[in-house]
């Protein structure tokens, strides 16, 4: 029988279980939070977008280490980091604190809602600039600050406030900043490191090891103000990495230039 008449067994269709399904559980989480939010329990909102990034963070490694990942499992879970990490803290930020600038005004209650929209839209960009990214950027940083990470610091600041008794409407002239800070921080040529090309190998030093006790520990014991900290930390260290870089490359430009030409 020739090739021309060897007929193909039909191709199969379908998408991987495993890593979708964690991605469908992030969607849920970010799902959560916005019902959360607009029921003002804000506490299980802001624990929601957390339980989000924890499986956000897993879908993409599972489906590495099992060999399945897919372009559908790719833009399944750009959908889901933007319900997540774009829809849901900007709608639990508004339903918190945001909206109670409407009592100062109409004016005021206009600067609340473009504040959230500013922040949803920020990560609707950042997530499409990430993904026309994906094969050329460097895969040891992040250009602009990640969406996980702006929810997680919007996120840990509700959950803290709540925690020490303060409401929205006590700190409704300071969120707008925040929140437009973070969005704005996603769309930036700022640099971050990212943990996903961390670790490169298989062994690490012992001292990661003793550095994630101590974190385990503190998240124990006070988890909402330990990630408020973490996270703040790691925004600030953005523009700190990326003005660091400016120096190291203008020094290594004057360097070359006063430099004699070889065979002087």
């Amino acid at each position: 029988m020739s090739d021309s008449n060897h007929v193909r067994p039909p191709r199969k269709r379908g998408i991987y279980l495993l890593p979708n399904l964690l991605t469908t559980g992030a969607m849920f989480s970010g799902f959560y939070a916005i019902v959360s939010g607009i029921g003002g329990h804000f506490t299980a909102a802001s624990v929601a977008v957390f339980v989000a990034a924890l499986l956000d963070s897993m879908d993409g490694r599972v489906a590495r280490l099992t060999g399945t990942q897919s372009d559908f499992g790719v833009q399944y879970d750009s959908l889901s980091d933007l319900v997540s990490f774009g829809l849901a803290p900007a709608l639990v930020m508004y339903t918190w604190s945001l909206s109670e600038l409407r009592a100062y005004g109409p004016l005021w209650g206009k600067v609340g809602w473009a504040a959230a929209f500013i922040y949803a839209a920020c990560g609707a960009l950042r997530l499409a600039r990430f993904n026309t990214q994906a094969g050329v950027a460097d895969k040891r940083y992040f250009q602009g600050l990640a969406s996980p990470a702006a929810a997680g610091l919007c996120m840990a600041f509700v959950w803290s406030m709540q925690k020490d008794g303060i409401s929205g409407a006590d700190v409704c002239f300071f969120t707008p900043f925040l929140i437009v800070l973070a969005g704005l921080l996603m769309v930036s040529r700022v640099r971050y490191f990212s943990f996903k090309a961390w670790p490169n190998h298989d062994r690490v030093p012992f001292l990661w090891v003793i550095a994630a006790l101590l974190i385990l520990v503190l998240l124990a014991i006070d988890p909402a103000h330990v990630l408020l900290v973490v996270f703040a930390l790691y925004v600030v260290s953005g523009p700190i990495l990326t003005l660091w870089g400016r120096v190291i490359s203008t020094r290594r430009r004057r360097a070359r230039r006063a430099a004699p030409p070889p065979g002087e």
